[in-house]
């Protein structure tokens, strides 16, 4: 399927260290319901989907899936947390992220993955996003 290129944003990040392995932190203040950033990356139906697997998937309905596996996805670096700042919307076939609330500079960026990632990938070794 045809890959579309990221929209913009007004924000400036840095990826660095975590709590969870490597994270996406504000470089600069962000509004609340501000954008953020787009994950973005290759469409894939849900069989190919379920032949990659991996944890970079971010499904958009029960038919396709975004491929955000790449580097210069900036969004793959987004960590869960249970009390998350921002927000995953999906519109189309495109998936934004926005601000739950006012982000400080130097905040890590973070959203809820789900019920399912959850329990499949972070469960069984323990949250460590910074809620616990």
């Amino acid at each position: 399927m045809p890959y579309k290129y990221p929209r913009t944003t007004k924000h400036d990040f840095v990826v660095r260290r975590s709590s969870a392995g490597l994270g996406l932190f504000a470089e600069s203040e962000i509004a609340k319901d501000d954008f953020v950033t787009e994950y973005h990356g290759p469409l894939l139906s849900q069989d190919e989907a379920d032949e990659k697997g991996g944890k970079y998937l971010f499904a958009i309905d029960k038919k396709l899936t975004i491929d955000g596996s790449s580097r210069k996805n900036t969004a793959r670096y987004l960590n869960h947390s249970c009390k998350p700042n921002c927000e995953p919307e999906i519109d189309g076939k495109r998936i934004y992220i926005y601000a739950k609330k006012k982000i400080q500079p130097g905040e890590e960026l973070t959203y809820n993955y789900g019920k399912e990632y959850f329990n499949d990938y972070i469960k069984p070794y323990g949250c460590r996003c910074s809620s616990h």
